[in-house]
């Protein structure tokens, strides 16, 4: 997909409507992204608009991959870490629109993600996946590592619970 641009996200109306549907489009897919379903547009609206207004602080990064005017996919970059932990980053909200999955749009999302990590001096990167119908395939092939799994962690977003994988990375020149 050598069309997809990735950039971050700033808060714009054109970019907040389509974050809101890609987030309840995620979720009523079965995504496992901390809501459950069906996700109000209000709901999605006011978590897009404290994760903007974050990113405009520097607590956080939201990228956005383009299709020409289509944004297909996010990721966010947790950077706000307590004073004991300036060395690290969380990855987040990874989502791809239905009609872009396969594509290579997360890969290029995460690759992103990563090297914002590293010119922000991050050395490692953590994050966790759903242990049903999560990512992590994924960060297995970039090269993340499994610390292991914490059963029953969350409801899945159409109910039940799902465990949850937790994955790391050292990134950059390591302190």
């Amino acid at each position: 997909m050598s069309s997809i641009e990735i950039k971050a996200l700033t808060q714009t109306a054109e970019t907040h409507a389509m974050l809101v549907d890609m987030l309840i489009e995620t979720v009523a897919a079965g995504g496992s992204v901390s809501f459950m379903h069906p996700l109000a547009p209000g709901a999605a609206g006011a978590f897009w608009r404290k994760s903007l207004i974050a990113a405009a602080r520097g607590e956080r990064a939201v990228l956005g991959a383009w299709d020409g005017e289509a944004l297909v996919g996010t990721v966010t970059l947790l950077l706000d870490c307590p004073p004991n932990q300036p060395h690290r980053a969380e990855i987040a909200k990874l989502m791809t629109r239905v009609d872009h999955r396969g594509k290579g749009v997360a890969t290029r999302l995460m690759r992103a993600a990563e090297s914002l990590a590293v010119e922000k001096g991050r050395t490692l990167l953590v994050l966790d996946t759903a242990t049903e119908e999560g990512a992590s395939g994924l960060y297995d092939r970039l090269g993340f590592t499994l610390a292991g799994e914490i059963p029953d962690y969350a409801l899945k977003p159409h109910g039940g619970l799902t465990g949850t994988l937790i994955y790391w990375k050292r990134i950059g020149q390591c302190r």
